[in-house]
């Protein structure tokens, strides 16, 4: 019986409509700070971060106010992913999808 509740712990995740899965990312997503970064991974590779992000949000259409499947912000493009903010590495505006490897977080330091 015990291996029967990943499955079923499975089945009711799955039962979610993809109009509610993109809701809660996009309630998630959403965030203002003063100090986030923005990881971009493809795989199991970072492929690009961006520093001191101090606004994520959800594109919304412009006639019709729909959110849109992407996130965006901007942030200092850390060019060589060592986590600070080096000389010559500047702020730029990012968009990321919803169906995008990302990870957001405030930077503890």
């Amino acid at each position: 019986m015990k291996s029967l509740l990943p499955l079923a712990v499975l089945v009711v995740l799955s039962a979610c409509t993809q109009e509610q899965q993109n809701k809660i990312s996009r309630d998630i997503q959403n965030w203002t700070g003063t100090n986030g970064v923005m990881e971009v991974y493809a795989g199991d590779k970072l492929v690009r971060r961006f520093l001191k992000v101090d606004k994520v949000s959800t594109a919304l259409g412009t006639d019709d106010k729909t959110p849109r499947a992407y996130r965006y912000g901007y942030g200092v493009l850390d060019e060589n992913l060592n986590m600070q903010v080096d000389p010559g590495e500047k702020k730029v505006y990012f968009e990321v999808s919803d169906f995008s490897n990302t990870v957001f977080f405030e930077n503890p330091r």
